[in-house]
């Protein structure tokens, strides 16, 4: 896929593999590019999705996982980049993540800041508009060290060199 293709995929919402090593990221929650359910939302219980993935790259020792939002607040204006869930270490052999993941991971993952300034899942909340939420997964030939509960750039920065390929699943959300 050509670079403008890659661009025009991410703005159709289109699931999109980064890169040439296969890894694919969905969700049977919702369809590529297809409004995210409320129920995964501050307008329902806000649970995170469920996810699944696959097509890891040889060698893949850890994987990373990036939520966030780049329409904050107003996508007619946006000021930044709304961070919801932040995960490391996911283990190699594990494929998926189930609805409400968030709030039962096994020992060995670690969870970084949203920016709400909390662990954990935080749904779609968009102020105004329809925004578009990023769910972002890395394949790392490493397992990175214990971070705490790093910041999405801390986060960034330590997988530098390590990222084997690459998935995106593109969801929209505009509140009632």
């Amino acid at each position: 896929m050509t670079c403008r293709g890659v661009w025009l995929a991410a703005l159709a919402g289109v699931a999109m593999e980064v890169g040439a090593m296969g890894l694919q990221l969905t969700s049977p929650a919702f369809a590529p590019g297809a409004s995210v359910p409320a129920r995964y939302t501050c307008d329902g219980v806000d649970v995170s999705p469920p996810l699944a993935w696959q097509g890891a790259p040889a060698g893949t020792r850890s994987f990373v996982l990036i939520v966030d939002d780049p329409d904050a607040p107003d996508p007619a204006a946006p000021k930044m980049t709304w961070v919801h869930w932040v995960l490391y270490n996911l283990p190699p052999d594990r494929h998926e993540l189930a609805e409400g993941a968030s709030q039962h991971l096994p020992p060995q993952v670690g969870q970084g800041l949203n920016d709400w300034q909390r662990t954990g899942w935080g749904g779609p909340c968009p102020p105004i508009g329809q925004h578009r939420y990023f769910f972002k997964l890395y394949a790392l030939d490493t397992v990175l060290p214990d971070l705490g509960h790093p910041a999405k750039h801390r986060l960034e920065q330590a997988l530098q060199g390590h990222v084997l390929g690459e998935a995106q699943l593109i969801g929209v959300y505009r509140r009632p």
